[in-house]
Order: C-alpha cells, then sequence, then structure tokens
C-alpha cells in the first residue's frame, strides 16, 4: 500500500511547509492559532513551527473570529510600499481573521477562507494588515463577497479587539486601526505577502 500523495513523514511546518491555498490570493489557507474563546494569546513559534504561549490577553474581550495567518506569505517591503504611514512591514506572516458560523473551538486547525477584506492597522511603525475571509462554503456566509456585506458590528468588534489587545497599563498605546478596506485592495495585499514571501524566501 502506498503512502497518499503528498506525504509529510514528519509535519511540515505551518508557515513553509503548508500551501497557500486553492485558488490565491481569493481562497486561501488560514492556519489558526486563536480562536474565539481564548484569553491567552497563541501564535506560530517561527523556528519550530509549534504553538508558543505569547501571553495573557490584559483586557477582557475576546477575539470575535478565528485568528492566524496565511502560509507562505509575508509583511515586508510589498506590503509596506501599500500602506503610506508605515516604515516597513512587521516581518511577520500576512494574518488573517476568519468567521464562521459553527464555533470553532480548538486552534492548530488548517481551513479553507475566501478573501472578503480586511483592516489595516499600524503597530509601532510596521504595517500589520489583518485580512479578514469567510469559511469556504459555510452555510451563512457562503454568499458574502465584500466586508461590506457583513453586519456593522462584527467589522466594529473586529476594531476594538486590534486596538485594544495589546494594551499594557501605564504605558503608551503605540497601535492604530487606520481603516477598513474591502476584497479588491485585501487582495492587492495578500498578492504583496506573497511576492514579499517569494523575494525573502523563494518560490
Amino acid at each position: 500500500m502506498g503512502f497518499p500523495n503528498p506525504f509529510y513523514r514528519w509535519r511540515p511546518h505551518p508557515w513553509h511547509g503548508l500551501e497557500i491555498g486553492p485558488e490565491p490570493p481569493r481562497i486561501v489557507h488560514a492556519f489558526i492559532e486563536i480562536t474565539p474563546f481564548d484569553l491567552i494569546k497563541y501564535e506560530v513559534d517561527k523556528a519550530t513551527g509549534y504553538i508558543r504561549v505569547d501571553r495573557p490577553q490584559r483586557t477582557s474581550s475576546l477575539p470575535p473570529s478565528l485568528y492566524g495567518f496565511i502560509p507562505r506569505t509575508f509583511c515586508a517591503e510589498r506590503v509596506s510600499t501599500l500602506s503610506p504611514t508605515a516604515k516597513k512591514g512587521d516581518g511577520d506572516p500576512l494574518d488573517i481573521c476568519v468567521l464562521s458560523e459553527r464555533p470553532i473551538n480548538r486552534g492548530e486547525v488548517i481551513l479553507n477562507a475566501r478573501v472578503i477584506g480586511g483592516i489595516h492597522m499600524i503597530d509601532h511603525g510596521e504595517a500589520d494588515d489583518k485580512i479578514v475571509g469567510v469559511l469556504q462554503n459555510d452555510p451563512l456566509w457562503h454568499n458574502v463577497t465584500d466586508i461590506s456585506e457583513i453586519p456593522e458590528i462584527l467589522v466594529e468588534r473586529l476594531r476594538h479587539y486590534f486596538a485594544t489587545y495589546k494594551l499594557i497599563p501605564g504605558t503608551q498605546k503605540d497601535v492604530s486601526v487606520e481603516s477598513v478596506y474591502g476584497r479588491e485592495r485585501a487582495l492587492e495585499v495578500v498578492r504583496a505577502a506573497m511576492d514579499d514571501y517569494v523575494d525573502h524566501y523563494g518560490g
């Protein structure tokens, strides 16, 4: 009996070892680090690919959606060019928030997400965009094509979460949510992050 193709004898790195998605930049893979039930900020360890505890959240707000990143993307020169107020990209894979009707309460899962928009954020002078997508074939969101079509309260929750999730009492805030943008701009950001990845890590 042969092994399936592709077959990984060892676990692939979720950033570098997974495919970007079935139809990028329109439909991408999302590797989920945080769920809407997490009061701990988790993120993938860049060296090992395992999930690392970054910090307990200091505020009481929960992530309003699944939150992770798009494999084989990188936020560097091309992404920062799309952000006139940024000094550079943040040097991380491109973040993505994914909406789903059914609660998904575990991280370290891979899913297909259809890109519908994004949130333009600046973190300590660096471009830190958050792409917004919907779970592909989701029974509630399957007809949504642009972020303007989802309830405004969901967008406000996303804006509020990212404006406050790094707040530390007694320190000055250096994070700003600049704007919310639609599908076409989001596809442009994903393409730029794909090209930045090729520039820095190869195809």
